[in-house]
């Protein structure tokens, strides 16, 4: 308990994490500074209110079901992330890990919780999940889309190959057929790239 109390003593002060604890009333038993400082907002304290006053309301059953894991799983690290009240009619994002706390007799007495914001980085998950479609699209376009075009292009001046052309007209057709060969292998280049 000595080693618990001296890391908690420790994160309290912490600017990164959030630490918690929440009694079997679902009320806060402890707050660290940090989560006060971005979640009670109106309130000098969140310690005492119902852990929900700070939670997406879609998210109270995913702490629901957390909670639950923590008591039958005792002594295990449950996951969790949930989305918190920003102050601004918005919401954050935080990661948590959750462990059940026990008396002596080991029966449950509450939750313990160490979270931090993961907002930037979903955020920054999601552009680059919307780039990576946005080059999958670009890559569909260009194996598919421009290269029926380039082919076209390509069996035309195949026919022009077979016919008999005077010299201005071949050496069109000798530019047009080393200009098809090169967009091709440009388009080859990019698809590859793409995949």
């Amino acid at each position: 308990m000595q080693y618990f109390n001296e890391t908690n003593a420790f994160l309290s002060t912490s600017s990164y994490f959030y630490t918690i604890a929440i009694g079997m009333d679902s009320r806060y038993t402890y707050v660290s500074d940090n989560y006060n400082r971005n979640f009670a907002l109106l309130r000098a304290t969140l310690l005492g209110e119902d852990f929900s006053v700070t939670l997406h309301p879609d998210d109270i059953e995913v702490c629901a079901i957390a909670g639950k894991q923590c008591f039958e799983n005792p002594g295990q690290l449950i996951p969790a992330t949930l989305r918190k009240h920003d102050g601004n009619g918005g919401f954050i994002i935080t990661q948590w890990e959750m462990k059940g706390i026990f008396n002596d007799q080991n029966e449950p007495e509450g939750i313990f919780c160490i979270g931090y914001n993961i907002t930037e980085l979903v955020s920054a998950q999601t552009v680059i999940e919307n780039k990576n479609s946005q080059l999958s699209e670009i890559g569909y376009i260009q194996s598919h889309v421009v290269r029926k075009p380039l082919a076209n292009i390509i069996g035309l001046i195949d026919l022009l190959t077979s016919m008999d052309l005077g010299p201005e007209a071949k050496q069109l057709h000798d530019l047009l057929n080393s200009c098809a060969k090169q967009l091709d292998e440009v388009i080859k280049d990019i698809s590859a790239k793409a995949e």
